[in-house]
């Protein structure tokens, strides 16, 4: 699937890989894009064959945050049109982050505003090192309020305080460090790298992995209560008792692959 803003290709192996597809803009978003986006990964959350998501960006900037031409047009909305644009990144952020399969941003150039929102919603993040980040939204007088639950979540609310009063910008390395991204090699070592997490992620159960994603995001910020910890006894039989979870136990005792892995 291609449109103008966005393109989607699905090997076949099941990986997905969306792209930004404004290049020419450093792949900043307006409201088409964030809809579009948001409906492709809607789409892509349904699919059953779709065995991981890898968001990217054409060119050579992953994503600048907002289009400076869509917030000239923002800047004339009513209260009204505001929520509604609100809402679409809401659910944008939301559908990323709540995506079943593992999700995987490959940074393959610089990130703003949105863009580093995005990157924090993926499972695993590899960037480039020449890539730069930036929360920016003060200067703009504006504030991070859709983003900062998934920023500090990402890389703590100190980080989080520090990096979006200020607007500075940091390079990937320090991105690494404050758990942003979770590995940082060359340009020309990226392709690879994105590769070699696939392969790891292609040996796991598809169910596992999505009862596993479901299971964290539930109690990720939880007290571990009593109540928990049945919950997650109940998540772990559910899981153990399901196809995967007895063919899984099989392959290991009789010393094969499991039957998603042919």
């Amino acid at each position: 699937m291609s449109t103008d803003a966005v393109t989607l290709n699905v090997d076949k192996r099941g990986i997905a890989t969306v792209a930004l597809n404004r290049p020419g803009l450093h792949n900043a978003l307006d409201d088409e894009t964030i809809s579009l986006l948001a409906a492709t990964l809607e789409t892509l959350a349904e699919d059953s064959t779709v065995r991981m998501v890898v968001l990217t960006g054409s060119g050579i900037s992953f994503s600048a945050g907002h289009d400076p031409e869509w917030l000239r047009r923002l800047s004339q909305f009513s209260a009204n049109e505001l929520n509604r644009y609100a809402q679409q990144i809401a659910r944008l952020l939301h559908t990323l982050d709540t995506l079943p399969q593992p999700t995987l941003a490959k940074v393959q150039g610089s990130a703003f505003g949105l863009g580093v929102a995005m990157v924090a919603c993926c499972d695993i993040a590899i960037s480039v090192s020449e890539a730069l980040y930036s929360l920016a939204d003060v200067k703009f007088g504006q504030i991070p309020a859709l983003t900062a639950p998934y920023l500090i979540r990402a890389i703590g609310e100190r980080a989080t305080r520090r990096y979006s009063i200020t607007a500075e910008r940091f390079n990937a390395g320090k991105a690494k460090r404050l758990g942003l991204v979770h590995q940082v090699v060359e340009n020309d070592e990226l392709d690879a790298a994105v590769e070699h997490m696939a392969s790891q992620v292609l040996l796991n159960s598809p169910a596992a992995m999505r009862a596993t994603k479901h299971l964290i995001g539930e109690i990720g910020k939880q007290e571990i209560t009593p109540q928990v910890m049945q919950r997650c006894i109940e998540h772990s039989l559910t899981v153990r008792m399901s196809d995967e979870g007895r063919e899984g136990i099989r392959a290991l005792i009789e010393m094969r692959k499991p039957g998603w892995m042919d």
